[in-house]
């Protein structure tokens, strides 16, 4: 299951930036969407969670300034993030599970560049 991502780029610290990430095919049930984050030199993290019930989780960093949401009828997750920091520097990754054909699936997507910078 291949997913799109997009939204990622430059910002100033204190902005806005908005990714995507939406799922290629149909005929799919998703359980659980995500983003995570891998900066240079450090392992990758999740960042936030939502799944079919609507149930959010977050990065303590990232809680208040960080929103997920989804859009099932198109298959696709969003983070939306404000207040934006230069620790949020990072390739920002989407990582959707659930079910197609009877078989279980996990999927990442190729990440986003997010760089905060002055």
């Amino acid at each position: 299951v291949e997913l799109v991502e997009s939204g990622g780029g430059l910002v100033q610290p204190g902005g806005s930036l908005r990714l995507s990430c939406a799922v290629s095919r149909s005929r799919l049930t998703i359980s659980y969407m995500a983003w995570h984050r891998q900066a240079p030199g450090k392992q990758r993290e999740l960042v936030a969670s939502i799944n079919r019930s609507g149930s959010e989780n977050y990065a303590d960093v990232v809680k208040g300034r960080f929103t997920i949401s989804s859009d099932n009828s198109k298959k696709t997750v969003y983070l939306q993030m404000n207040s934006l920091k230069p620790e949020d520097t990072a390739v920002y990754y989407c990582n959707i599970q659930g079910r197609q054909f009877a078989s279980d699936f996990v999927s990442w997507g190729r990440g986003t560049q997010v760089t905060v910078s002055s």
